[in-house]
């Protein structure tokens, strides 16, 4: 089976995150067809379009790591039912300047924890709406909305309850299926 590039972006910018915790049980738990890698945007300028003539390279180098996958999923906290401004800020840059959007036609899948028994569900919607307008194809189903409880994932990743493990694991499958089904329709070249 064919192997996928798939960038990841973790909302949230604190280390302790339980997002991050999230991220590192999902790259355990994707299907091997799935290389995973995390693409940092903690160091990006607020983006103004008075950049986009010439982007600081700390832009480009992120910019460029979003053109170099196939597909990107998003791991994100709520923050005031919303998603976090770090990550707003880190689409903006890499959908812009305009006409040079990195998301046209790369398929995206959404998921998040939180300690809220509706586990970042307002902030997802709110993605869903900015991939809309960059153009991502989104994985609509399964939607994965996590109930963060103290334990569920060790700092390495390790999820200790097994309906929630194989619900994860699930989930990576059903994207991987998602991006291959994008890319049949909408080849990278096209």
């Amino acid at each position: 089976m064919t192997t996928h590039k798939v960038g990841y972006l973790i909302g949230s910018l604190a280390k302790a995150s339980i997002n991050r915790k999230l991220a590192k049980a999902l790259v355990q738990l994707a299907p091997p067809e799935l290389e995973m890698s995390e693409i940092s945007f903690k160091d990006l300028p607020l983006y103004s379009y008075d950049y986009d003539a010439d982007f600081p390279p700390v832009a480009r180098t992120f910019k460029d790591s979003i053109a170099a996958v196939e597909a990107v999923l998003f791991i994100t906290p709520e923050y005031n039912r919303s998603i976090p401004g770090g990550l707003k800020n880190a689409i903006d840059w890499a959908s812009r300047p305009y006409g040079k959007n990195s998301f046209t036609r790369k398929p995206s899948a959404v998921i998040g924890t939180s300690p809220g028994t509706i586990g970042t569900a307002v902030a997802q919607q709110s993605l869903r709406s900015v991939l809309s307008f960059c153009n991502s194809p989104q994985m609509n189903a399964p939607e994965a909305y996590i109930q963060f409880t103290p334990g569920l994932i060790t700092d390495s990743g390790e999820v200790t309850v097994e309906s929630t493990e194989q619900f994860l694991r699930n989930y990576m499958a059903e994207f991987h299926m998602f991006i291959a089904r994008v890319l049949q329709v909408l080849p990278k070249d096209a």
